[in-house]
């Protein structure tokens, strides 16, 4: 059975550059740009992703991330994060 995560995920300032923070797990894809918009706000971080994946948990079978909205100083290509 297919199951659709919606995820918030903040980018953090790091001496290289940016990097991935901790991942937020939301109800739906309006929870999740919300807690990205307001990620994204905080002291030190660059910016935030909303995304969502579908796929199968037993397995592990996911499909892609589809970016939802993105916050801040993010980069068009987030496949480099």
């Amino acid at each position: 059975m297919d199951v659709t995560y919606y995820v918030a995920l903040p980018f953090v300032i790091a001496d290289d550059g940016v990097a991935a923070g901790e991942a937020v797990e939301c109800l739906s894809a309006n929870a999740a740009v919300m807690r990205a918009e307001a990620l994204s706000r905080k002291p030190g971080c660059a910016g935030a992703v909303a995304f969502s994946r579908t796929g199968d948990p037993s397995s592990g079978d996911f499909s892609d991330a589809k970016l939802i909205r993105k916050f801040g100083e993010m980069p068009d290509d987030l496949s480099t994060l």
